[in-house]
């Protein structure tokens, strides 16, 4: 299993390698680049839809059996119980106004369990990925989170969701505050859970993910030495989950804070 699962790893942090190297040459080519409205601050393009279809592609061809959920495209039915869960893009918001923060994400998923995650930064070239019960890296090095024990010493990410109220997000930003802390926001759900992983932020919350857009970095926090909220795994790859994570110290503080300010908080 453990051979398995590196195999996986490897296979993910190359091909998130070579999508983002195909996501560049779209980015370095904004002025050409269809882009399209699919809600409120909720935008689409033609870089988003093909860096996907390349990754699907890839993963139909190394492992024809598995699963594949994606975000801009319908899923595949696998039969062997692991399922590849992708965002291609990442942060397309930055992307499309040529802001360099976003980055391809890839995470398989064993039974609704995450088991492999990888999260590559095109524009600063730095992959973190890791494994269940491998620990988690940073182009090569081990990472951990942040052993801060209080809200004052560091930064803590926040998302915002078109399924939540905004009012939501604007009051644990105020106990953020309150509690001395600050808060950080750059638009891409995965790449902040990721600098949790790495310490950089203390934390990262927000009531609704999507899985594409969590389950590679809350693997990667609990692996780097953190506490995530678990989901559930019967429903998080079909419907996402409330997303809580940061380092151990930390992590009930902003638990707290978040029953506090989101509906429905465990």
């Amino acid at each position: 299993m453990t051979h398995d699962l590196d195999n996986r790893m490897h296979f993910a942090i190359d091909l998130a390698r070579r999508a983002g190297e195909l996501g560049l040459k779209y980015f370095r080519d904004l002025d050409n680049l269809t882009v399209e409205s699919k809600g409120h601050q909720d935008l689409v393009s033609e870089a988003d839809r093909e860096v996907e279809l390349f990754i699907r592609a890839a993963i139909a061809e190394a492992y024809p059996q598995d699963g594949i959920v994606g975000e801009e495209h319908a899923p595949v039915t696998g039969t062997t119980g692991y399922v590849w869960v992708i965002d291609p893009i990442d942060g397309t918001a930055n992307f499309v106004r040529g802001i360099p923060a976003w980055c391809v994400v890839i995470a398989c998923a064993r039974d609704g369990e995450a088991v492999v995650g990888v999260i590559h930064e095109p524009s600063t070239d730095e992959t973190f990925y890791g494994r269940l019960g491998g620990g988690a890296f940073l182009n090569g090095k081990p990472i951990k989170t942040s052993n801060a024990a209080s809200l004052s010493e560091g930064a803590v990410g926040t998302g915002l969701s078109n399924r939540t109220s905004t009012k939501n997000v604007v009051i644990l930003i105020s106990l953020i505050m309150a509690e001395g802390g600050v808060f950080y926001r750059n638009a891409s759900g995965a790449l902040m859970l990721a600098y949790a992983a790495s310490g950089r932020l203390l934390g990262y919350a927000e009531e609704h993910m999507n899985a594409w857009d969590c389950l590679a970095g809350m693997l990667l926090v609990e692996e780097a030495g953190g506490t995530v909220l678990k989901a559930d795994p019967k429903t998080v790859v079909g419907e996402g989950t409330q997303v809580i994570a940061g380092g151990g110290r930390i992590f009930r503080t902003l638990q707290l804070l978040c029953q506090s300010s989101f509906l429905a908080t465990p």
